[in-house]
């Protein structure tokens, strides 16, 4: 396994739509493997192929409260099938976007279909912290970042405060 670099807003690569996997071989198990240890290094819950640079529909994440017993979830082609009318409001945050946090309403419980890294379909209804992991990711698979959610003063705002801490840490 090894450390892949997560990329940053404004990359371009993260607003752009990834194509499915065709097939579940070692180069995607590798990739799993790979997102799993980079994302729990970040410290993160998620990480979508394209926050690390690969354009294909691959997801992992972990919303386990407990870091001592790890319940990964590895997602190939994941899809949501059905959203429920009812909503909820999450802070969410991004290893894309660094240190920068806002509400993002939501379906509050969704069902998804999925490949494992075995090739096997799954269907899963989810609700709380991990719907909203499940359509936070997906979203990345689309090009849509949670900031597309907010209002363009705040979007900015974020990116503005993004951009200044990345200048931050390159000079230091």
């Amino acid at each position: 396994m090894a450390l892949r670099e997560i990329l940053i807003v404004p990359d371009p690569r993260l607003k752009k739509e990834c194509e499915p996997v065709e097939e579940v071989n070692d180069e995607i198990k590798t990739l799993l493997n790979d997102m799993l240890e980079t994302m729990y290094a970040a410290p993160g819950i998620g990480l979508a192929a394209p926050q690390i640079g690969v354009m294909k529909r691959v997801v992992v994440m972990d919303v386990s409260d407990d870091k001592d017993k790890p319940e990964p979830l590895k997602l190939i082609n994941p899809e949501i099938i059905w959203e429920s009318e009812e909503t909820s409001i999450y802070q969410e945050g991004c290893l894309s976007i660094p240190e920068q946090y806002a509400d993002v309403e939501r379906p509050a419980e969704v069902g998804m279909r999925y490949m494992d890294e075995n090739g096997e379909t799954h269907e899963i209804e989810a609700d709380g912290l991990l719907a909203t992991c499940i359509q936070h990711e997906i979203d990345h698979l689309d090009g849509v970042l949670f900031t597309d959610y907010l209002s363009a003063l705040k979007r900015n705002m974020i990116l503005k405060k993004v951009q200044k801490l990345q200048k931050t840490k390159k000079s230091a």
